[in-house]
C-alpha cells in the first residue's frame, strides 16, 4: 500500500471499535488521519493509537467529511441511519452490523473466502456474523474439496459477542456467586455465570433465533451456494472471549480424512490441529481460527464432524473488517 487513508471508526469506544484500533496499529494500516466516533456519552474520552491520544467525537451527519474509509461497529440502527450518509460524503463503509448483510447490492465478505466480491461494492461492504465467519473459515476449504450441501452445528459463544457491558456482567456475576451475594441481570435474560443459555438474539416464529439463521442466510452469500442449508443452535457460555462451534457437515463428493486434513492444513487464516483440540482460552487474541477433532460423521452418509474456535472480536469482527479495508 503506497497511499494513506483518512479513516473513521463508528462505535470506537465499544469492544469491537477498540479492537479495530489495535488491529490497524498492529497491521500497519496506512492511516493518514483517524476520526473516532461514538455516542454523545462517550464523547470526550481519548483512545490511544500509535502513541497518540485521540479524542472520541459524538457521531453526527457531518462526521464523514473528508473520510475515505469508515468502519462501522455501533449496531444496525446506527448503520442504517448513517452508512448512506458516509457514502454520500465520499467514504467507503465497512459495516459490522447485520443491517446490509442480506442486501443483494452489498458484498458480504470474508477475505480468505470471497475477497474478490469486494470489487463489486457500491459504497458499502458488509462484515458477516462472527459465528458464521469463524465456522466458514473451516467449512470453506472442505467445501472446495467436497462441495458442502448442509450443516448441523451448535455454537458456544463468548459473552464479549454481546459487547463490553456483557463482559462486565459475567465478571460481576462470578464475583457475586463466589461471595454468596445476589446476582443481578442486565444484558442476558438469565444468569450467565456458571450457566449456559441456549438463546442468542431474539426468537423467530420458527423457533430458531435470528443468530441461528445467519449461518444459512449469510453462508449462502459468502460461499456463493444458494442451496446451502444450516440447522444451528446458538448457546451463550460463561467464557469472556472466543467462540467455539461443533459442526457436522454433509457433502456431495465422497469425503476422506486424508483429503480433509490436507484441505484444512492449506487453508489461509486457519490452523488445523492433528492432535489435541483448540479451546477458547488459547484462541483468544489470535488472528487465525483453529480447527480440530476432525472425524467422519457416523450419522451422515457423506459427512465430516469437526470443532472450530476463533476470536469473535478479531476474525469475527475487527480483524475481518480491517482485512476488507485492506482489500479496498
Amino acid at each position: 500500500m503506497s497511499k494513506s487513508y483518512r479513516v473513521a471508526i463508528v462505535g470506537a469506544s465499544g469492544a469491537v471499535g477498540v479492537e479495530m484500533l489495535r488491529v490497524m496499529e498492529r497491521r500497519n494500516f496506512p492511516v493518514a488521519s483517524l476520526r473516532l466516533l461514538a455516542s454523545p456519552r462517550s464523547a470526550g474520552r481519548t483512545l490511544s493509537f500509535r502513541g497518540e491520544e485521540i479524542p472520541v467525537e459524538a457521531l453526527t451527519i457531518d462526521s464523514f467529511a473528508g473520510i475515505d474509509i469508515a468502519l462501522f461497529s455501533a449496531g444496525g440502527g446506527i448503520s442504517r441511519d448513517f452508512a448512506r450518509t458516509a457514502v454520500d460524503s465520499g467514504a467507503v463503509v465497512v459495516d459490522n452490523s447485520s443491517a446490509f448483510r442480506l442486501s443483494p447490492e452489498v458484498p458480504l465478505v470474508v477475505p480468505e473466502i470471497n475477497g474478490a466480491d469486494v470489487a463489486g461494492h457500491r459504497g458499502i461492504v458488509a462484515n458477516p456474523n462472527c459465528t458464521t465467519a469463524i465456522t466458514l473459515m473451516a467449512l470453506h476449504p472442505l467445501h472446495k474439496a467436497f462441495r458442502a450441501t448442509r450443516l448441523f452445528a451448535s455454537s458456544y459463544q463468548a459473552v464479549s459477542g454481546a459487547g463490553a457491558r456483557a463482559i462486565d456482567e459475567l465478571r460481576r456475576q462470578t464475583e457475586a456467586v463466589a461471595k454468596n451475594q445476589p446476582v443481578e441481570k442486565e444484558i442476558f435474560p438469565h444468569q450467565i455465570a456458571f450457566n449456559v443459555i441456549p438463546q442468542v438474539d431474539s426468537f423467530l416464529d420458527t423457533g430458531y433465533t435470528r443468530e441461528e439463521m445467519k449461518m444459512e442466510n449469510e453462508g449462502r452469500r459468502i460461499l456463493h451456494l444458494p442451496s446451502f442449508r444450516a440447522s444451528v443452535t446458538c448457546v451463550r457460555v460463561p467464557v469472556y472471549r472466543a467462540h467455539s462451534v461443533a459442526v457436522s457437515a454433509e457433502f456431495e463428493l465422497p469425503v476422506s480424512l486424508d483429503g480433509a486434513r490436507a484441505a484444512l492444513r492449506a487453508a489461509p487464516g486457519l490452523k488445523f490441529l492433528d492432535e489435541g483440540y483448540p479451546m477458547p482460552l488459547e484462541t483468544a487474541g489470535q488472528d487465525d481460527c483453529f480447527a480440530g477433532r476432525l472425524r467422519l460423521d457416523c450419522a451422515l452418509d457423506n459427512g465430516l464432524a469437526f470443532w472450530v474456535c476463533g476470536d469473535q472480536l478479531l476474525k469475527g469482527a475487527a480483524l475481518n473488517a480491517v482485512q476488507i479495508a485492506e482489500l479496498l
